[in-house]
């Protein structure tokens, strides 16, 4: 069935990305048409939230770039993680990263903040220094960015936004002390992948910083029903960059003084 031949209401494109995830296959185009616009797309991602048999235990940051930023006007956007696929990393353990073979995976090394208390429904608009005031702790921690669509990332945000934005996962480290004081160049990671270093990064690699990922879920939470809870997790965006792997590759991500985190990939579903 090609994409035309598809009814492309928001309900039913997110029925076939919610089917591709729980029959744990991939799809060969965007089931439907690709959303045109952000607020569109959010349609979607809220329509499939509703389908989904989990509950929200954090959101996902991610930035959009390029000509898609001018497109949008924007340069973030936001994805569920749901509570079954958040995870805590112990030393020396291989952690699993679940991929959709012949779909899209990838790992993100992540500046993750632990929510404290509930930010108030009702607040739209937040600063900085707000932001921080709801914040119980900083991690260190490992996006796992997988979707049954291998194009996702090449057809945009709408597309991204349209599956959970493009999350499949977060594994949670260690607390990283006196973050307040070290939002910046000297919190820095790196990732490797199979024994080859593929990026760098600190604090300062997330556009304005962290805080403004976290104050960016703070904002579209509320605007969309979905204020941000004690006990959450933001991902504040991908520190070394988005790093592509595969099935049965070795990752390791470090964040200097703070934790490592040793991965495989593997199939989604793999016991």
């Amino acid at each position: 069935m090609t994409s035309g031949a598809l009814n492309n209401t928001a309900d039913e494109i997110a029925l076939r990305f919610v089917a591709a995830r729980r029959e744990q296959r991939a799809l060969t185009e965007f089931p439907g048409k690709l959303p045109e616009s952000l607020e569109a797309a959010y349609k979607v991602q809220d329509a499939a939230i509703k389908l989904w048999s989990d509950q929200i235990g954090g959101w996902k940051v991610g930035l959009i770039g390029g000509q898609f930023k001018i497109q949008h006007g924007n340069n973030r956007l936001v994805g569920p993680i749901f509570k079954s696929l958040i995870r805590t990393s112990a030393s020396n353990v291989m952690n699993s990263i679940p991929v959709f073979v012949d779909g899209f995976g990838a790992i993100e090394a992540e500046f993750v903040f632990k929510i404290g208390k509930d930010a108030p429904a009702d607040k739209f608009e937040w600063t900085n220094e707000e932001a921080a005031s709801v914040v119980e702790s900083l991690h260190a921690g490992v996006e796992i960015a997988s979707s049954p669509l291998p194009t996702i990332n090449d057809l945009g945000p709408t597309s991204v936004i349209s599956d959970f934005g493009n999350n499949n996962g977060l594994i949670v480290g260690a607390p990283i002390s006196n973050w307040q004081q070290r939002l910046g160049p000297s919190l820095t990671c790196s990732t490797e992948i199979d024994g080859k270093q593929v990026g760098t990064g600190t604090a300062a690699s997330i556009p304005e910083g962290p805080l403004a990922s976290l104050v960016f879920a703070l904002c579209v939470g509320a605007s969309r029903g979905f204020p941000l809870r004690a006990g959450q997790y933001v991902c504040t965006g991908a520190a070394t960059g988005v790093h592509v792997i595969h099935q049965h590759q070795l990752a390791l991500i470090k964040f200097d003084g703070i934790d490592e985190f040793k991965c495989e990939a593997v199939a989604v579903g793999t016991k």
